[in-house]
């Protein structure tokens, strides 16, 4: 681990010189540069002390930093092609996340499953064609360039009216699809 070239990222993220640094911590801005370029090493107690006026533990700062894949590919994509409609997966078991995005494509005529009510809310942005969206007993239209936004708790689904492929990107937060 580079300890000195981690205190320096921190450093520049809260937007503080060397100088800054070193009178926050009661020391030189030259042992700063030294820590930051690996040429000395800190105690114990002189590196919290830094960390503390970093706004950070030695807990977070020691912490393993792999928080996993962040940008997908259509090749992390997963298809199923329903009835009527495609549901295209944009993020790989993204049902054990707090969200879940998908792309749907409602082909002309056709709609999307119907969804029972349930905790949450969703999302949708239309980024081709038009759907009417089903909300209990309310329709509303929303096309090219619209977005939707709803609590689940009514029966809710898309459909096509068009003669052209509708297709949606649909957010549910907690995962339903």
């Amino acid at each position: 681990m580079e300890l000195g070239a981690k205190i320096k990222r921190l450093r520049l993220q809260c937007g503080l010189t060397q100088e800054e640094l070193a009178d926050r911590c009661e020391l030189t801005k030259g042992y700063i540069s030294q820590l930051e370029n690996e040429l000395t090493s800190p105690s114990i107690q002189t590196l919290l002390d830094v960390l503390s006026a970093l706004g950070t533990t030695a807990a977070e700062f020691f912490a393993e930093e792999d928080d996993g894949q962040v940008v997908f590919t259509s090749d992390d994509f997963f298809e199923k092609d329903a009835e009527g409609h495609v549901i295209t997966w944009l993020v790989p078991n993204s049902q054990r996340n707090e969200m879940e995005p998908i792309l749907i494509t409602v082909r002309p005529g056709a709609a999307s499953v119907k969804d029972m009510p349930h905790e949450g809310e969703e999302f949708g942005y239309v980024k081709r064609g038009s759907v009417v969206l089903h909300l209990g007993k309310r329709e509303f239209t929303a096309k090219e360039g619209d977005t939707f936004y709803y609590e689940s708790n009514k029966v809710h689904y898309l459909e096509n009216r068009s003669a052209e492929d509708a297709e949606v990107i649909w957010v549910a937060s907690p995962p339903t699809f």
